[in-house]
């Protein structure tokens, strides 16, 4: 059996939605950003010879739908010859892309391949209009319970306190300030150009493009 290795990686910035600087930010463009990048720091890789893009998505709707990881890797600039495919399983969708492709690299199916995930939770927001199937509500309820109330059962199940929550969140906190004012994640993040768009006192509409 192969070995499967990570040879790079990139991200971009994380947004706070639905008001954060990433806002207006197309989500296959985050993605693209990062693949374009990742690529350029894997000496020896041609893009052209990447043999699947997989990219995880929560919410592949919307603005997210349409095989997203295809727009992504056409936003990187990668040729159409290039495949791609979007990958669903909530909030574990990036990193089971990763674990996709390092199983179908060592099983001699791949040598090259790009895997990552992307989400703009400010574009793709649940649908008013969603309608459960109403045979599932009644004999599998669980499928549609919101992360807020999986959460609480998690907590109940496991007896993890209100008080043992909000000190991990403190100390998560704490660290990320830390890393952050210290540098940790300065090499890992791609930087952005986004552009704002907004109408002043006198009516008249105004642009601001900001690189962070």
């Amino acid at each position: 059996m192969k070995e499967a290795v990570i040879v790079s990686g990139a991200r971009t910035a994380v947004g706070r939605a639905p008001r954060g600087t990433l806002r207006a930010t197309y989500p296959d463009d985050m993605a693209g950003a990062a693949i374009k990048e990742a690529l350029r720091r894997a000496p020896g890789v041609d893009p052209a010879e990447v043999e699947d893009v997989i990219i995880g998505c929560a919410i592949p709707e919307g603005t997210q739908g349409l095989n997203i990881a295809r727009q992504a890797a056409a936003r990187a600039g990668l040729p159409v010859s290039v495949p791609a495919q979007t990958v669903n399983r909530f909030c574990s969708s990036g990193l089971q892309t990763i674990a996709t492709a390092a199983e179908r690299i060592m099983a001699g199916f791949a040598t090259t391949i790009v895997a990552g995930g992307t989400e703009s939770m400010s574009s793709t927001l649940q649908s008013p209009n969603f309608s459960p199937n109403p045979e599932l509500v009644h004999t599998y309820a669980a499928y549609y319970m919101p992360m807020g109330l999986t959460g609480e059962q998690v907590a109940r199940e496991f007896k993890v306190s209100r008080e043992d929550q909000d000190a991990f969140a403190l100390r998560s906190h704490q660290l990320a300030a830390k890393a952050v004012d210290s540098g940790l994640f300065d090499e890992e993040i791609v930087p952005l150009e986004v552009e704002f768009s907004w109408v002043d006192d006198d009516g008249q509409p105004q642009q601001q493009k900001t690189v962070f």
